[in-house]
C-alpha cells in the first residue's frame, strides 16, 4: 500500500464523497418534483417520518439513561452490580434487534399484563388489558433495551478511559463523588464517547425501521401499504430510501460538526 506524503497532501481531503450524495439527493428530490406520482407517495410518507422521528428520540434516550446506569454497574466497586451489568449486556446483546422486537411486543408485554392481573386479582387493584398497550411503545421499549445493551459498552469503555490518577487527586481535595462525576469524569468521557453513541444514533434511526413488522406506521410501514395500494414499487421505495439517506446523511454531518467543534476546544 502507497504512503501518503508529508507535507501539502497533510491538508484535509475536499470532501467529493459529500458532493456527490449531494448531488444524489438534490437530483432525486427534483426528479420528485416533476412526477406526479412521485410527489403523492412523498405526501403519503411524511406521515410516517415523524413517527420514525419519535421512535428514534424516545428510544436511543431511554437506551441512554439505561445504558448510563449499567455502565456505572459495570464499574463499581461492587462484584454483583458488575455481574448484573454483565449478565444484561451479553443477554440483550445475544438477541437479534427483530427478535426481540417481537418478544417484547407479542411476549413480553402480555406476560407482564398477565401478572400484573394476577396481583390485581388479589389485591382488588384494577385490571390491565394488553390492548391498552399500543404496539407503537412495544416496539420502542424493544429499540430501548437493544440499543442499552451497545449504549452501556460505550459509556463503559468512556469512563474506563479516564486517568485514575485525576480522580484519585479530586478525592483528595475532598470533592464529593457526585462532583467528581459531573466536573471531571463526564466531561473527558464525553469526548471518547461522542464518535460510538453517534454512529449508534445513526444506527438507530435505519432500525426504527424494523418497528414495521409489528404495523406501526412509519416511513417503511407507509411504503409497504402504498406500494401495495398503487402497485408503483420503483417510485414507492426510491423515495422511502431517499428519506431515509436524508435523514442519515445530515445526522452523520451535524455530528461530525459536532466533534470537531469539540476537538477546537479541546486544543485551545
Amino acid at each position: 500500500m502507497r504512503r501518503r506524503r508529508r507535507g501539502a497532501s497533510d491538508a484535509p481531503d475536499f470532501p467529493w464523497w459529500l458532493v456527490a450524495i449531494g448531488v444524489l439527493i438534490g437530483g432525486s428530490y427534483v426528479v420528485i418534483a416533476l412526477d406526479d406520482g412521485a410527489r403523492q407517495v412523498l405526501s403519503t410518507l411524511r406521515r410516517g417520518l415523524w413517527i420514525t422521528v419519535l421512535v428514534t428520540a424516545t428510544a436511543f434516550a431511554g437506551a441512554c439513561l439505561i445504558g448510563l446506569g449499567v455502565a456505572l454497574m459495570a464499574v463499581s466497586g461492587s462484584r454483583v452490580a458488575r455481574q448484573l451489568a454483565r449478565f444484561y449486556t451479553e443477554l440483550l446483546r445475544g438477541i437479534p434487534i427483530l427478535v426481540l422486537l417481537l418478544y417484547v411486543a407479542f411476549v413480553l408485554v402480555p406476560g407482564l399484563v398477565a401478572g400484573w392481573n394476577w396481583v390485581a386479582d388479589a389485591t382488588g387493584l384494577p385490571m390491565a388489558r394488553t390492548r391498552d398497550f399500543p404496539l407503537l411503545w412495544r416496539a420502542v421499549l424493544a429499540l430501548v433495551l437493544a440499543y442499552s445493551s451497545f449504549i452501556a459498552e460505550v459509556f463503559r469503555a468512556g469512563l474506563e478511559s479516564v486517568d485514575e490518577g485525576q480522580i484519585e487527586a479530586a478525592e483528595a481535595l475532598g470533592l464529593s463523588r457526585g462532583r467528581i462525576f459531573r466536573h471531571i469524569v463526564l466531561p473527558q468521557a464525553f469526548r471518547t464517547i461522542l464518535p460510538p453513541l453517534g454512529n449508534d444514533l445513526v444506527a438507530m434511526v435505519k432500525d426504527s425501521s424494523l418497528v414495521s413488522v409489528v404495523g406501526v406506521l412509519d416511513i417503511a410501514q407507509l411504503g409497504k401499504v402504498t406500494a401495495a395500494g398503487n402497485f408503483r414499487y420503483f417510485e414507492t421505495y426510491n423515495v422511502v430510501t431517499l428519506l431515509y439517506l436524508t435523514m442519515t446523511v445530515a445526522l452523520s454531518l451535524a455530528l461530525r460538526r459536532l466533534e470537531r467543534r469539540l476537538d477546537a476546544r479541546q486544543s485551545q
